[in-house]
């Protein structure tokens, strides 16, 4: 079986959520079975593994409809990618695609970087399920995060493929990493995220008023508006906005983190939860059905727009064998999520392709 991995959509300098997880998909992939990575530009190399790779157009090229006819030379018998728009027009090999979310039909409000023209686009796709359902089955099969939005998509009828779950993960803790922690003596809270209207920073913004002595750190990076707009709604000095950080301090930070917080209105998946609970930080998030996946027992959950609430759930990790039940528990929750485990379930599904007889789109 010659697999290839799309990995057209990994970053050349700093991994987002979609590089990440191809990254992490084909270096567990690539421990069980050969295969091809399918690349855009070489300087994507720099955050994959070494593997045998291939060039083909950008995924955002006017050429994708037809990318098929470039990976056909390649003879794949399969071939993954880790987003649902890859182009299918003559292709002769199986193909998985992957939606990892349906945030945008639920809220529809798109970034606020986006020029007038796309913004608009953005919210007339969302209207109706149509086109999706075309490109998703285009493929032979469906990749998903997980059994969140495998149920949605299962329930507004996205597709008629077989869906699997190929699960995000964080990667391994680095091996200097403690293997017990004790409860912080300051309380810094961490968010890691964008700043886009379903992530719901305001709630944790305005917490804070409820918060003394606590002090929220914003990791990503962050628009002068969005900027403005979150810091008029927290105490003053209450917020540490760092536009950016690299992985070594995030992680240190985390090893030192009363908790990591985000009152998102809906995910796909909740990967820093994963991240967090993995070092043994305990997560204080929105109770909504993704969390409530990722985070199991472990997480400590409030009503997503109920400032007064969250700030409560906050509070209680104050009590230090309440912090320490939760850093456990965070411990075993985080072991159910690895990159080995998604690779196996995608392999499976592989190679469940491969020996049904040929169906091409």
């Amino acid at each position: 079986m010659k697999i290839v991995v799309d990995c057209r959509y990994v970053r050349t300098d700093q991994h987002d959520g979609i590089s990440r997880y191809t990254a992490g998909v084909v270096e567990a992939l690539s421990h069980k079975h050969a295969l091809t990575m399918l690349i855009c530009d070489e300087r994507q190399l720099k955050l994959l593994p070494e593997l045998p790779w291939a060039l083909a157009s950008g995924p955002t090229s006017a050429r994708e409809p037809l990318v098929a006819l470039q990976v056909n030379k390649l003879e794949p018998d399969v071939v993954f990618t880790p987003m649902q728009t890859m182009g299918t027009f003559g292709r002769r090999y199986k193909l998985v695609k992957t939606l990892h979310d349906l945030i945008y039909y639920r809220n529809r409000t798109p970034p606020r970087d986006l020029n007038p023209a796309i913004r608009l686009l953005w919210r007339l796709y969302h209207l109706a399920w149509w086109p999706q359902r075309l490109l998703l089955n285009r493929a032979d099969a469906v990749a998903t995060v997980s059994e969140t939005t495998k149920h949605l998509m299962q329930e507004h009828r996205l597709t008629r493929r077989p869906i699997v779950i190929v699960g995000n993960a964080a990667d391994p803790a680095p091996a200097d990493a403690p293997t017990h922690r004790t409860m912080p003596e300051t309380r810094e809270l961490l968010y890691m995220g964008s700043f886009m209207p379903y992530k719901n920073v305001e709630t944790l913004a305005a917490a804070l008023h409820e918060l003394p002595g606590y002090r929220l750190h914003l990791l990503s990076r962050i628009s002068p508006g969005d900027r403005e707009r979150v810091s008029a709604l927290a105490p003053a000095d209450a917020l540490v906005i760092h536009n950016g950080t690299s992985e070594a301090d995030y992680l240190a930070l985390l090893e030192t983190a009363t908790a990591l917080v985000t009152t998102s209105l809906d995910e796909g998946f909740g990967l820093p939860l994963v991240e967090a609970m993995s070092l043994g930080t305990p997560v204080v998030v929105s109770d909504i059905p993704i969390f409530r996946e990722i985070g199991g027992d472990a997480a400590l959950y409030a009503p997503a727009t109920d400032a007064a609430a969250v700030a409560s759930a906050i509070r209680r990790l104050e009590d230090p064998a309440e912090w320490a039940a939760r850093s456990s528990a965070a411990r075993t929750q985080a072991a159910r999520f690895s990159w080995e485990h998604s690779a196996d379930a995608l392999l499976t599904a592989l190679e469940a392709l491969t020996t049904e007889g040929a169906r091409v789109s």
